[in-house]
């Protein structure tokens, strides 16, 4: 994903010879070194080697033993090649879309590009986001960032503020045994940082972690110091700790109470205010450039209009996006919120998630039942979405007309069906999904599929 205008790569940067301050006008686009895009590549690459058991659900039985590779391999159509209902699908040509789209608007507005790995926890997706020039991949929690260790990320952004001693310990010692390896959290509060302080000098870490302050989003919002007198305190905090580097700002703009454009834009110049204010009064001596970062799937045209007025700090600046559930997009909440509605001139997202059930009871002329349910389907937003059926007798596929899911039991769809509509047991039905992050979580292996059903690949996810 190109980048310019501000974005930088920080351990890549030359410093300007006719700048007395070291800053360097507008920089080239920043990519990962493509050494660390081959090496995050060749460690999903082993997935491939996996065993196709009991453990994947849907997946062919006579496919049993297989390795992953070698059932991919077979190109077995999702309908006719043994798959069994529910079936959770990705459209392969909506995820390259998605992938493509926001790698050229992150480019086009000088963004570099963190995306949040929690949506799809998918190691194969995340070398393909980081092969579309991603800077490195956000996380949440520990575990997370534990399992991009171990599929080769060379950078992580820890969207909160880590104070659990045993998951500090563990970080100390990859940032020893990695001297490449780049991790930045949030820090929110005096007490976290001490906290992390004792942590870190306990387990002997050999160099400073690098954190942002998290500016919050309001009163009653989510995480983060609420004022500004806040943020200083916890920079003051960090100034005083041996262990930790102050690196930045950051925040999540989709806490902002009541949000609305006007809103949101309002507390991204707060944050950019800070990060200026901050860097006036040389809380980034000690760093090597200053990260901005913000932004997840509902408002980050906000955060590109807003960044793009950042001017000129003493030192380079990194514009971090973190959004996340472009990758699959969805059918409901998501496709309500992207930001492309608003700017439709920039493209639109696909959504690229599919789960299809098969009609197991057809009780009434009004009412119907799907073989999947709340384990299959994320229902946490909004009701999966009947879009099209699949005859069982032929095969042919029409749109879904007057069939509406009403609800989700553990194991069954709820559905509706008004006078005429074309239903009868045994006919597979699409769903459309909302919520990607919750899509994912409920399925370990799912078939990325062409658009003439072919299973051309398997995405795996560790949640």
């Amino acid at each position: 994903m190109g980048v310019a205008h501000g974005a930088t790569n920080f351990e890549e940067l030359p410093l300007a010879a006719d700048s007395p301050t070291g800053h360097s006008a507008p920089h080239p686009a920043s990519r990962p070194a493509p050494e660390a895009a081959a090496r995050a590549g060749k460690q999903a690459a082993g997935l491939a080697e996996e065993r196709v058991d009991h453990r994947f659900k849907a997946l062919p039985p006579d496919a049993e033993g297989l390795t992953v590779g070698a059932l991919a391999a077979e190109r077995r159509n999702l309908f006719t090649g043994g798959f069994t209902t529910p079936v959770l699908a990705l459209s392969a040509e909506s995820v390259e879309h998605n992938l493509a789209l926001l790698e050229t608007y992150a480019e086009r507005h000088g963004l570099t590009f963190a995306p949040h790995g929690k949506t799809s926890m998918s190691p194969q997706l995340f070398a393909d986001q980081l092969k579309r020039g991603a800077w490195g991949i956000t996380a949440a929690v520990p575990h997370q960032a534990r399992v991009y260790r171990a599929y080769g990320i060379g950078r992580i952004f820890l969207a909160n503020e880590l104070v659990d001693p045993v998951a500090l310990r563990w970080l100390a010692g990859e940032m020893s045994a990695d001297p490449e390896f780049r991790f930045i959290c949030y820090v929110d509060s005096v007490r976290g940082v001490e906290l992390m302080d004792q942590a870190l000098s306990a387990a002997g870490a050999t160099r400073p972690l690098d954190v942002v302050v998290e500016l919050g989003a309001g009163e009653g919002a989510r995480t983060g110091a609420r004022t500004e007198a806040d943020c200083a305190a916890v920079a003051d905090a960090v100034a005083a700790a041996g262990s930790l580097r102050l690196v930045g700002v950051a925040g999540y703009e989709g806490e902002v109470p009541d949000a609305d454009p006007e809103r949101v834009r309002e507390w991204l110049r707060r944050l950019v205010a800070l990060a200026a204010g901050f860097d006036g009064a040389g809380r980034f001596a000690g760093a090597d450039g200053i990260v901005i970062s913000a932004g997840g799937s509902a408002w980050f045209d906000a955060v590109a209009d807003v960044f793009a007025e950042i001017g000129e700090l003493s030192l380079p600046v990194l514009k971090l996006l973190r959004s996340g559930a472009y990758v699959s997009h969805d059918d409901g909440h998501y496709k309500h919120l992207t930001p492309f509605n608003r700017v439709p001139e920039e493209g639109a997202l696909e959504p690229a998630f599919r789960l299809w059930a098969q009609v197991v009871s057809r009780p009434s002329g009004e009412q119907a039942f799907l073989n999947a349910g709340k384990r299959d389907a994320a229902y946490d937003l909004d009701l999966p979405e009947a879009q099209v059926v699949r005859s069982a007798r032929d095969g042919s596929v029409r749109p879904a007309a007057g069939i509406t899911v009403t609800g989700l039991s553990d194991q069954h769809t709820w559905v509706r069906t008004e006078a005429g509509a074309e239903l009868e047991v045994g006919d597979w039905v699409g769903m459309g999904l909302s919520h990607p992050c919750t899509s994912f979580d409920k399925w370990q292996l799912i078939p990325l599929v062409e658009a003439d059903g072919t299973v051309g690949d398997y995405i795996r996810t560790f949640f």
